[in-house]
């Protein structure tokens, strides 16, 4: 797949989720893996509760119409916080810009007004290379926990028409 392939947001099916749950991403990145589906939907998380799924998350299909990632449009006062993922198969391909851009665009339409935002973790420098090029600025580090741990975080705030 090459850079500007579009890729288009649907509602976040079950089976959608269920195939997320099954991707394999290699080290350093494996942090991103997700638990098993049937371990998610025992506990309720994320996309394996329905509501969650419908309120939070979206599916991104590629021109074909197949899963190509996800991203969670996760509300707070004023701004809305992305969380993303892309296929394992697909990170690396080119085609990254355009999938961000593509979740920007469809988060600024959900929530006009509201500040675009997402966090990353400072030493993945793939994704904020792709993150700058789809309009995204650094505006803040900071340290904060996560599963395994304290990790070092920038924020990075979207600004529709900076794409590079």
């Amino acid at each position: 797949m090459k850079a500007g392939v579009p890729f288009r947001l649907v509602p976040m099916e079950e089976e959608h989720a269920r195939e997320i749950c099954t991707w394999h991403y290699d080290p350093p990145y494996d942090l991103y893996n997700w638990k098993a589906w049937e371990e998610m939907q025992e506990n309720g998380e994320e996309f394996a509760d329905p509501f969650i799924r419908k309120e939070q998350y979206r599916a991104v299909l590629d021109e074909h119409g197949q899963l190509a990632g996800f991203a969670q449009f996760f509300p707070m006062v004023g701004v809305t916080r992305l969380g993303l993922g892309m296929k394992p198969q697909l990170c690396g391909s080119g085609s990254g810009t355009a999938f961000v851009r593509a979740i920007a665009r469809e988060a600024v339409r959900l929530n006009p007004g509201h500040e675009i935002d997402l966090e990353v973790l400072v030493w993945n420098e793939r994704a904020q290379r792709a993150y700058v090029k789809a309009g995204f600025r650094r505006t803040d580090a900071y340290e904060r926990l996560t599963p395994t741990g304290p990790a070092d975080f920038y924020c990075m705030v979207y600004e529709e028409g900076e794409a590079v």
